[in-house]
């Protein structure tokens, strides 16, 4: 194994980027780069899953896919909440926060990009790094549902914390959906 591949699988990420690769090979020479991975793609070293985005092999995360597609994105809305028992409906499909409402199947797995403004996008609040992804926690992931949607129905609301909640809404700078957040806090707490 030659010394650019021994650096790619000393990384703890099993999907990379161009710009990734760039940083890892040293190389801004953007000819040379793609060259090189030509080359490793060629040798069976390096996967292409999509244009820009490759993969160490088959083996990959697929959220990690997700969220190296369009930079910056993060794990949300139904993924987040079918995870944490907020939602019983099984999606085979990735919902991505992202900057625009896109649809896309690479290699069998669907990807649901939903569009939020900028500013949300940027702002990290209850956005965790996990497993070389970015991924919303419960609460932030129940607020980006109701941001976008104003009537969802919701299965288990038992583990939201609403106190969380709260404090994360103002991010959101939306009256009509701080009400819709009292209104299902009414609602459901029992």
């Amino acid at each position: 194994m030659d010394n650019l591949i021994a650096k790619i699988y000393q990384l703890p990420k099993t999907v990379l980027t161009n710009k990734d690769l760039a940083l890892v090979w040293q190389e801004t020479n953007q000819n040379n780069l793609k060259s090189k991975i030509a080359y490793y793609i060629k040798q069976g070293d390096l996967l292409k899953i999509t244009r820009g985005v490759f993969a160490k092999d088959k083996n990959y995360n697929k959220r990690e896919l997700a969220t190296s597609l369009y930079s910056p994105s993060y794990i949300s809305f139904e993924t987040v909440l079918r995870d944490s028992g907020v939602i019983f409906q099984h999606y085979e499909t990735i919902f991505v926060a992202g900057k625009w409402t896109k649809q896309l199947k690479i290699n069998g797995q669907k990807f649901s990009f939903r569009k939020l403004k900028d500013e949300l996008l940027f702002n990290s609040t209850d956005i965790m790094f996990k497993d070389n992804y970015n991924i919303a926690s419960q609460e932030r992931s129940f607020l980006d549902t109701i941001y976008l949607f104003s009537e969802y129905y919701f299965d288990n609301l038992s583990g939201i914390d609403w106190e969380k909640c709260f404090e994360l809404a103002p991010i959101y700078k939306n009256k009509q959906m701080i009400e819709r957040l009292k209104k299902y806090q009414k609602n459901y707490v029992k």
